[in-house]
């Protein structure tokens, strides 16, 4: 079945519909048609599903092995215009369809989590000579990212927040307030579950930067980690497993639920009380 907030009449989920017929119909597994293809046999899974897209790339060579003359390759999506960066969509669209989502984030507040001022700050500083009609999209559709959250219970989200998130200011004490305030207000609401990796944690599990690492109903879990204009989706088993351990030991490295809400509460009144000086 295509996921979960996958309309199954798109392009998409009927293209991964049409992979699994003709896939059954040559007689191979997902693992061996994996192999030709030199991605994973969860990773055909997933584009039978509909949680991962058919890139042209890959549509061309399944057209080749499959014998389907071409029908995957004049139908795969390309969208005109990608609405988030091409080393992130495919994360962004496994988001849409994760029941649980785990982050660690040792920069600044995760993305979902970002109001509008403060994710405005962000893409300002990320791209400082852009017109503010780029500014205004790459904004629009953060939040829009973040209306996965409405949902009462799914995905569960659990991040980590490195201190460091909330001692650097960005965007002045009244965005940060702000900031702060809506992952309490998360938080206290049980929509997410958060913690702080404080400075005195010392060395740590993930010092090599981010990591989101999420789970399906009917596809298997996946790693996700990033970097400066770049990112890796994963979904090796063995460095998933790897992964998670990262983050299991993050959580054990980091304060409570109570003591990190504690602890951004604290803060974030300090930045108030800065921003009505």
């Amino acid at each position: 079945m295509p996921g979960k907030n996958l309309d199954p009449a798109s392009p998409r989920a009927l293209l991964g519909a049409e992979l699994r017929v003709a896939r059954e119909r040559a007689g191979m597994s997902q693992a061996a048609l994996g192999e030709k293809l030199f991605v994973s046999g969860s990773y055909v899974g997933q584009m039978e599903v509909g949680t991962r897209r058919i890139t042209p790339e890959l549509a061309q060579s399944i057209d080749e092995i499959l014998g389907t003359g071409g029908f995957f390759t004049r139908n795969c999506e390309v969208p005109a215009k990608a609405k988030y960066p091409n080393h992130f969509a495919a994360a962004a669209e496994a988001e849409a369809d994760a029941l649980t989502i785990r982050e660690y984030s040792p920069l600044a507040v995760p993305g979902m989590l970002q109001p509008e001022r403060y994710a405005r700050e962000v893409f300002r500083a990320y791209q400082p000579t852009a017109t503010d009609d780029v500014i205004d999209e790459l904004v629009a559709n953060r939040l829009d990212r973040a209306t996965l959250l409405t949902h009462p219970t799914t995905p569960m989200m659990w991040c980590i927040l490195d201190e460091t998130v909330l001692r650097r200011v960005v965007g002045g004490p009244a965005v940060m307030t702000e900031a702060l305030r809506h992952i309490a207000t998360m938080a206290r609401s049980h929509r997410i579950v958060v913690q702080v990796l404080p400075f005195s944690a010392g060395a740590h599990s993930s010092m090599g930067g981010t990591l989101k690492l999420m789970s399906f109903a009917d596809a298997p879990p996946l790693a996700y980690i990033q970097g400066n204009a770049m990112g890796l989706l994963l979904d090796d088993p063995a460095t998933v497993t790897r992964h998670t351990l990262t983050y299991d030991l993050l959580t054990a490295s980091a304060l409570s639920p109570q003591q990190s809400l504690a602890l951004i509460e604290s803060v974030a009144e300090e930045y108030e009380h800065e921003a009505n000086a």
